[in-house]
């Protein structure tokens, strides 16, 4: 992040602050290439703010694997979006926000371990806050689980995976960089990318990804031992036949 970025990113939590929703910006985590999250205070507890990155300053990557299938309602947006042009990138920008917004949504209410989504400003989105006063919950690639909890941690993931898939929802960026460690159990966050698999023809490959990177890891920090293509390949095969 820039030094004339931290304004502009600040200026879109405007929105919560206007409606009382938070009170206070308290301090920010080292943002990525999309998004930066911001500690804030809501009264007298924490609240976390994920505030896209402006547009002149992002990378937008090749999200074709994610795109497909989703469905632009308005021809001139459709165009838009095609031609890359400065409308169609904030229609782009638009539909990341809002999907992992209604995503995160849909997954809390079927009671899934993510953060609970309170709100949206087209930029950024509110959400609980994982952590303490001290600074916010670790990524699991940064924690080592105790023994005891190794297995039911990993089962948890899978339990989450399943869960998304029953809701016509996959992650499609699943991994130890996306998962949070809070109150000895896994928190999934990060959806703007999540796909419908009913209308992604990339479907099993995305779902597949999201759990080779859950076995790579299990296996290579704690030499647990799973089958990540039969994992992917059951799963998928009760979905595609309607038993999940």
């Amino acid at each position: 992040m820039t030094r004339d970025e931290l304004p502009l990113l600040l200026s879109m939590l405007d929105p919560f602050l206007d409606s009382g929703q938070i009170t206070e910006v308290v301090d920010f985590l080292k943002g990525g290439k999309e998004a930066t999250v911001f500690r804030c205070r809501a009264g007298n507890h924490f609240v976390a703010a994920k505030v896209y990155r402006p547009r002149k300053y992002r990378n937008f990557r090749d999200d074709a694997d994610y795109q497909n299938g989703r469905v632009i309602l308005s021809s001139r947006a459709r165009r838009a979006v095609k031609n890359r042009t400065h409308f169609g990138k904030e229609v782009h920008q638009g539909l990341w926000v809002a999907a992992e917004y209604e995503t995160q949504k849909l997954l809390f209410h079927a009671n899934v371990s993510v953060p609970r989504p309170i709100a949206t400003s087209g930029d950024a989105i509110l959400m609980e806050w994982l952590g303490d006063d001290q600074g916010p919950a670790p990524q699991l690639k940064d924690v080592h689980l105790p023994p005891p909890l190794i297995r039911p941690t990993f089962q948890s993931l899978l339990r989450d995976v399943e869960t998304l898939l029953s809701l016509n929802r996959i992650h499609g960026d699943l991994s130890p960089f996306n998962v949070l460690f809070w109150n000895d159990r896994p928190w999934l966050i990060d959806f703007p990318q999540a796909v419908d698999p009913r209308m992604n023809t990339n479907s099993f490959s995305l779902l597949q990804r999201d759990i080779d990177n859950l076995c790579r890891h299990f296996l290579s920090r704690y030499n647990y031992e799973s089958n990540p293509m039969r994992i992917a390949s059951e799963l998928w095969s009760r979905f595609t036949r309607g038993h999940l």
